[in-house]
Parts: structure tokens; sequence; C-alpha cells
């Protein structure tokens, strides 16, 4: 007969040897639940044995991407027994929503302006109300921020600073850029709150103070990343650029570490250091399934289940280590999360200015007071 200490002994070990299939059931049940709500009550709503998704995205997720599709994928399979793949494209924001409406047949777009999502609603390829989802229709947001020379030479702490003489500046067109757009909002609505020094509060004085900023800026790029690559390379004393732009690029690795994409382009870690200003707005990145497509390439169960996946606790926390803010308030509030994402003072968002089909109007159309502004200034 066994002694109670042997009984016990054999015991503990049949437990710790199922210890690891315990864990690793425990991820696959969690990486499940972005797939679960979507996913059909049987095997025979699915397409097929295989599918294949097609994902337009802007160009700063993608290595985000690139760890978020196979998890997805075995997710997926584990419950349903369908394998997905994936065909990816990534560009600038506005050029992905506009090759969509002119014929690329994206299943997802993932972008980073709401108004390039309602480009493709305007065409007709989206027939639901793609904000009606938990985090209305986002998978991550952003900031406003600056980059700066390593050590701060300039001394740039807020937005007054960037309209003082002497101080060059670099932002993208905005004629071109869904992130210039973001920038020069942030810089309009923290003077238009009273937040920027030695501007009153209110529309008029937020119109000066962008005129003001813009005549120190010495170059206009077509996109956010063209324009902080210039910074890079030693143009300029700050750069006006998402947070998550700038968190991405100071994270790149030395060739042959794990960001294979950086890597695979020789890049190595970008040397400036990050400034929040006390104001800025909260960028917002829409994911929207386009139906016309899904449902001409029979994808639809496996495309829903996707966008749902995105805002799963699992997918939000790798959209963090790249640098995006997770829009999961349980994510978000995760200590290396916190430790990771400065507390800014006053954050506002596009609906500060009427959301942005007032604002693509309003601001950035052929009459709008920015695109004005900038004629005055630049000539174009």
């Amino acid at each position: 007969m066994y002694s109670t200490n042997r009984v016990k002994l054999i015991l503990i070990g049949f437990v710790l040897a199922f210890v690891p299939a315990l864990l690793a059931f425990n991820r696959v049940s969690t990486l499940a639940q972005g797939v679960a709500t979507a996913a059909p009550t049987s095997a025979a709503t699915l397409s097929g044995t295989e599918v294949t998704l097609t994902l337009g995205a802007y160009s700063t997720p993608r290595d985000a991407f690139g760890e978020l599709i196979p998890l997805f994928s075995d997710a997926w399979y584990k419950k349903t027994g369908q394998k997905v793949t994936f065909k990816e494209s990534y560009t600038g924001s506005g050029a992905q929503s506009r090759a969509i409406v002119n014929g690329f047949e994206a299943d997802i777009a993932a972008l980073s302006l709401e108004a390039d999502v309602n480009r493709i609603v305007k065409a007709k390829l989206i027939a639901h109300d793609w904000k009606k989802t938990p985090y209305n229709g986002l998978f991550a947001t952003s900031l406003a921020i600056f980059a700066v020379r390593p050590g701060n030479p300039k001394a740039i702490q807020d937005w007054a600073d960037l309209a003082k003489p002497g101080i060059e500046v670099l932002t993208p067109n905005p004629a071109t850029s869904g992130g210039a757009q973001w920038n020069i909002l942030a810089a309009y609505g923290a003077a238009k709150r009273g937040k920027v020094a030695g501007y009153d509060k209110g529309d008029d004085a937020a119109l000066k103070y962008v005129g003001d900023l813009f005549k120190n800026v010495s170059v206009l790029d077509k996109d956010a990343q063209s324009s902080l690559l210039n910074f890079e390379r030693g143009v300029g004393d700050v750069a006006i650029t998402y947070e998550s732009d700038a968190i991405f690029n100071q994270q790149r690795p030395v060739p042959g570490a794990s960001l294979a994409t950086a890597a695979s382009n020789g890049a190595v870690p970008a040397e400036y250091d990050l400034v929040y200003p006390s104001s800025t707005i909260q960028i917002e990145l829409p994911v929207a399934l386009i139906d016309a497509n899904v449902d001409k390439h029979g994808v639809r169960p496996a495309a829903e289940a996707f966008v749902a996946f995105l805002t799963s606790p699992d997918a939000q926390s790798v959209f963090a280590k790249y640098g995006f803010r997770p829009v999961d308030p349980t994510v978000a509030k995760q200590d290396q999360v916190v430790k990771q994402f400065p507390a800014v003072k006053d954050v506002f968002t596009v609906q500060e200015f009427g959301g942005w089909d007032k604002v693509a109007t309003d601001f950035f159309g052929d009459s709008g007071k920015i695109t004005q502004l900038l004629t005055q200034i630049k000539g174009q």
C-alpha cells in the first residue's frame, strides 16, 4: 500500500505534468474571446475549409498586425476548423481608402481617419453601421505629441514653444496626410481651449496661433512617416507626430531582432526624446468590415470575427506593445500599460470641432480655414 506522503507526491506530480497543457488551453480560450461573438453556430455556415481575408491598412500598425494575424488564424481554426489566410496591403490612410473606393477589394479597412472610412461608406461599399461596436468602431487610439532632439536642446515643452522665432518645425502636408490633419487639429484645439500661452481662448486666436506655427514649418512632407523620418535624418528642431509612430520608430531593432519588417530594412532605433504637450487631441483609429467585398468573397463570418478580435484583451495588449493606446479600459489600466503611456492634462476629441464630416469641409475643404491659411503662408 502507498503511504499518505507517496500518494500526495503522485498527485502533485500528476498536477504538475498537466500545468503546461492547462496553461496552453487557457491561452487558447483567452484568444478565442475575440472570435466568439462573431463565430458561426455550425461549420455549415462557413464558406469552405479555407478562406482568404484581404486587409487594407495604414502603414504604422503593420508589425502589430504581423503578430496579431497568426494569433487570430490559430484561434479561428481551433474554434471552427476553417483555415484563414491573409493578404495584406499597407500605405497611407487616405491612399488606402481611395484605393478601396477605386476597386481594391479589401475585406477589412484599418485606417487612421474616420473621414477615410466615411469615403468608403459614401461609395456604398459599407452598408452597416460600422461604429456599432463596443468602442465606437475604433481598434486603438493615440495622441499628437512632439519628437525633439536628444536632451531637448531647444527646451521645447508646449505648443507655445513651436511658434517662437528660430524654431524649425516639421509636420506633413494636410492636403495629402491624415496625420497632418490630426496635428493641426491638436494645435488648433489646444489654442481654442485657451491652453497655449500668449494666445487668447477661441477660434480667432486658434487660427492666429496655427498661422504663427506654420511660419516655422520648414518642410511639408507627403505623409506622417515621411515627416518623422525626415526629422530622424536631422531636419528640424521638433516634429509633431503620432505618439504611436514615435514609439514604434524608437523601438525599431537592429537587423536580426524581433520586428521583422523594420529589421529587414536595416532600420535602427530612432534617437529622439518625446515631449507631451499639456493639451492635445486623441487620435482615433477606426476599423471597418467592407460589406460589398466580404459578401462578394463569401468571407463574412471570418471577417466579422477578425474585427471583433482586434478589441479583445489579447489583441489590445499587442497593440499597446507597438505603441498604440488600448481602447479596452481593462487593458489600459494594466500597470505596464499605464507606465508606457504618460497621462496628459487636457485631452480632447474631434467632436470639439463637430466631427470629421464638418472638419473635412470647414478646415480642410477647398475653402476651409486651414486650406486658405496655408495658401496665404506657404503658397499651397
